[in-house]
């Protein structure tokens, strides 16, 4: 079996361009998306979200709804295949 393998780039996307998945498995609390926050205004964007081609998110939705709470945060990285 041969896998076809994309290329990732790390690109910075306004986080309103960003598509939730309508199916997400994982749910987030409000305290647990403000604990999110607070970390990425102390520690910065460690973690990339890697979306789709068409910017729907893949993994990393907490991480958005983090950046859309905070008026600080108004883009983020992202890994995107090329």
């Amino acid at each position: 079996m041969e896998l076809s393998v994309k290329t990732l780039s790390i690109d910075y996307q306004a986080v309103s361009a960003l598509e939730a998945a309508r199916d997400q498995s994982r749910t987030h609390s409000k305290k647990q998306i403000a604990q999110i926050a607070n970390a990425i205004r102390r520690f910065g964007f460690t973690n990339p979200v890697l979306v789709d081609d068409a910017n729907g998110i893949v993994a990393g939705h907490g991480r958005v709804e983090a950046a859309k709470s905070s008026a600080l945060i108004r883009s983020r990285p992202c890994a995107c295949p090329t």
